[in-house]
């Protein structure tokens, strides 16, 4: 179920990143209206601006609504087993944090000169 919803999720994302950048910005009508941009488009020059909008808008519900459903299906899981350290066994290695903090006194080296 979670790899059904991950993949229309990421199919609504590219949807959505699809569709933002075929839309036209607000300064794009001035183009429109001497003949270029999409004025000789499938939809017409107001046509398409609709349909895309409405798509986009139609993407982006879908993707909320997958996010609310994965949110909720990873918060639903059921655990199979214990924690991550439940299998390890034997003793936690020393580090400097669990020796003792008791000074060292240097041992001088013997050496073999008599004094």
């Amino acid at each position: 179920m979670e790899i059904f919803i991950l993949s229309i999720h990421v199919i609504a994302a590219a949807a959505i990143l699809v569709l933002v950048l075929l839309q036209h910005g607000k300064g794009a009508d001035m183009g429109a209206s001497f003949g270029t941009g999409s004025a000789g488009s499938v939809f017409g020059a107001a046509g398409s601006a609709n349909f895309l909008s409405r798509a986009t808008g139609i993407a982006a519900t879908i993707f909320f609504v997958t996010s609310i459903g994965l949110t909720y299906v990873s918060s639903h899981k059921v655990s199979t087993g214990g924690g991550v350290m439940q299998s390890v066994t034997g003793e936690p290695v020393k580090t400097e944090s669990t020796v003792p903090s008791s000074p060292i006194t240097p041992v001088a080296p013997k050496s073999d000169i008599p004094k």
